[in-house]
């Protein structure tokens, strides 16, 4: 993080890059906080509070600001894990409408253990940039029934999540993604130097958002350690880094 700090300071103060051209992204929002506060220290004046931002919290704002009006009946709003359990619960009832699981997991689907797996793979999915019929389509090419019940189970959850107006963490970075993707340009053009911490821990869904922003030879510094990559079961996967 030193050596991040150093970075961002060396564009600002030497280079002479404004500070509002300027993106640091990290994990956690004590640690955007510390990164903010550490560079302002080191430049001697207050910095914009934009400099510095979670990946989630830099996603949201991009939907926000770019997503449709028409899109949502209401303003757009980050579900909560409890209201992402009761969705999933909700869902996963039997009734004429439900998703129908291969025979061997019926016995578990009333389960919140079952209810936990299913949002696992469904979060992973996202996090790879699977929509509904992508993940039914490699389930159907690899023959895991699973996937297939998934990717359509994906489908209800995504529309009942429409209807609410609100979007969850994965599927945030998966439709900050498709805004950058769609505005490139306009957000290439406002962020001229991009800078990641911990970039072991980033998963395909960022690393893709992070192409769209600063790909192609743009101006990226990125730190890390792969031995420190911890967080697999949530997404993380060190390839990123080792691939960078």
């Amino acid at each position: 993080t030193t050596t991040l700090v150093e970075a961002i300071v060396g564009a600002v103060e030497r280079r002479g890059v404004p500070p509002e051209r300027v993106l640091a992204l990290t994990f956690s929002r004590k640690a955007a906080e510390q990164l903010r506060d550490r560079v302002t220290a080191r430049v001697g004046r207050t910095m914009s509070s934009s400099l510095s931002s979670t990946f989630h919290s830099f996603a949201y704002g991009l939907v926000r600001r770019y997503a449709p009006t028409d899109l949502y009946a209401a303003p757009l709003r980050l579900l909560s894990a409890p209201e992402q359990d009761v969705v999933l619960q909700e869902l996963l009832t039997d009734n004429p409408e439900s998703v129908r699981w291969p025979e061997e997991l019926r016995a578990a689907v009333g389960t919140r253990g079952f209810a936990r797996e299913v949002h696992t793979v469904l979060s992973r999915a996202r996090e790879r940039g699977l929509d509904p019929d992508q993940l039914v389509a490699l389930g159907r090419d690899e023959g895991i029934e699973e996937f297939v019940a998934a990717g359509r189970f994906l489908g209800q959850y995504l529309d009942i999540l429409g209807d609410l107006s609100a979007i969850d963490y994965p599927d945030l970075i998966a439709r900050a993604v498709i805004e950058a993707r769609m505005h490139r340009d306009e957000l290439r053009s406002r962020f001229s130097h991009v800078f990641v911490d911990e970039y072991q821990d980033t998963d395909p869904s960022q690393v893709a958002l992070l192409r769209e922003i600063a790909g192609d030879g743009r101006n990226l510094v990125v730190v890390g350690d792969p031995d420190q990559s911890i967080y697999g079961f949530r997404g993380a996967d060190v390839r990123g880094i080792l691939d960078f």
